[in-house]
């Protein structure tokens, strides 16, 4: 040990930093919300974890990191620490983040985390009303439009090719062409009805990001991305925004509280299933299901990147005549795996199976989830049009 740092000071002072580490904000990482952070920007006075730490490590004069546990603490940094904390810095570094602008949590993919922290502590995006974000704020036609190049998946073999793409407000749309001077759209994706979710691993792309949207009544996903982690960001807060002000236009009396979880959002769970047809006596085939909780729709597709779904399941309320069953019926068994679960509804059951308990548990709590939100009039309309289409 260096001279001068006797070992109770080392000892005391990192008590110190363990007992302020618990005191409110400080609870949890200042960027993401992660319980329980073990490290800190000592320059910053924050607690962080660890996947945002090094995020921290790439800021070059900005922020320097120390383990709580590991590294040695002496009485001018604890006094520091002590002096900000995660709610006065948050209150500097945060002070003007537009309501539609998304914070990442825990779970999210490591390109919002980065471009958050860079946002916040390099660029600060968010301490001054100068921000590149604040005409989104003025409700005025034109403020959010946004053109840009992205990497769109096509249907060729799944190959990437640069699209131009153009928001359009006054539009209330999503534009892509396939090249400049083209005198229509390519596509047209609707904001009334329009999700996007980071998917870095489905799409195979650190910066992959799904756009879900209603095509002639169906469900259509393209998969995009940019080579810039800012860009794809950028991107997504630009859609968020203009969700944001085409709701308040559509919901005039909703809160923002209200309006916010609905810009985007993330699907409840995603994966592998096998499943059999009506009849119940086809062979179980594997399927690839997303389970879309603020629609309240579970989508199979044969593929994790399709573009259309190959069927449907409005999930409605308990008390409707849906339900969620652990196991087969008696006589049913699936093809190669056997963690069977029914799903009930009104018209029909559906039967699946899979992998492993671990997973059969996780989907059996998502669809419970689903199942015991009260629906709302929009619910009440998606589940009628479903079924008309349905019944086609």
């Amino acid at each position: 040990m260096p001279a001068g740092r006797a070992m109770n000071n080392w000892d005391g002072n990192k008590k110190l930093l363990l007992e302020l580490s618990r005191e409110g904000e400080n609870s949890a990482c200042a960027d993401c919300g992660a319980a329980d952070p073990a490290w800190t920007s000592y320059t910053l006075g924050i607690f962080i974890c660890l996947n945002c730490s090094g995020v921290h490590r790439n800021l070059s004069g900005i922020s320097r990191v120390k383990s709580i546990q590991l590294d040695f603490w002496d009485d001018t940094l604890v006094k520091e620490m002590r002096n900000k904390g995660n709610q006065a810095v948050r209150k500097c570094y945060e002070a003007k983040v537009p309501p539609f602008y998304y914070k990442p949590r825990a779970a999210d993919c490591r390109v919002l985390k980065e471009q958050w922290i860079r946002a916040k502590y390099d660029q600060k995006e968010f301490t001054a009303a100068n921000s590149q974000w604040q005409e989104f704020i003025a409700l005025e036609p034109g403020a959010g439009d946004r053109v840009g190049c992205l990497w769109k998946r096509g249907k060729d073999k799944g190959r990437f090719r640069s699209r131009i793409f153009h928001l359009v407000e006054k539009e209330g749309a999503l534009l892509y062409y396939t090249k400049e001077g083209v005198k229509g759209p390519k596509g047209v994706i609707p904001l009334s009805n329009m999700n996007a979710v980071f998917q870095p691993e489905k799409i195979g792309n650190p910066h992959g990001l799904q756009i879900t949207y209603l095509k002639d009544g169906h469900t259509r996903n393209i998969f995009v991305y940019h080579k810039n982690g800012k860009d794809i960001v950028d991107w997504f807060n630009a859609i968020r925004a203009a969700r944001f002000r085409y709701l308040k236009l559509a919901f005039p009396t909703a809160s923002d509280t209200d309006l916010i979880p609905k810009l985007t959002w993330n699907f409840a769970k995603e994966g592998y299933m096998e499943k059999t047809g009506p009849m119940e006596k086809e062979p179980f085939k594997r399927r690839w299901f997303t389970l879309d909780t603020l629609d309240r729709k579970l989508l199979y597709f044969k593929d994790p990147l399709d573009a259309y779904a190959q069927g449907e399941v409005f999930i409605g309320h308990t008390g409707y005549g849906y339900d969620v069953k652990a196991g087969l019926p008696s006589g049913v068994k699936g093809n190669k795996w056997n963690f069977g679960l029914t799903i009930v509804t009104p018209d029909r059951r559906f039967l699946l199976t899979c992998e492993n308990d671990q997973d059969l548990k996780e989907w059996i709590k998502a669809f419970k989830e689903v199942i015991s939100k009260p629906m709302s009039l929009q619910d009440y309309t998606a589940e009628a049009t479903l079924r008309r289409k349905q019944r086609r």
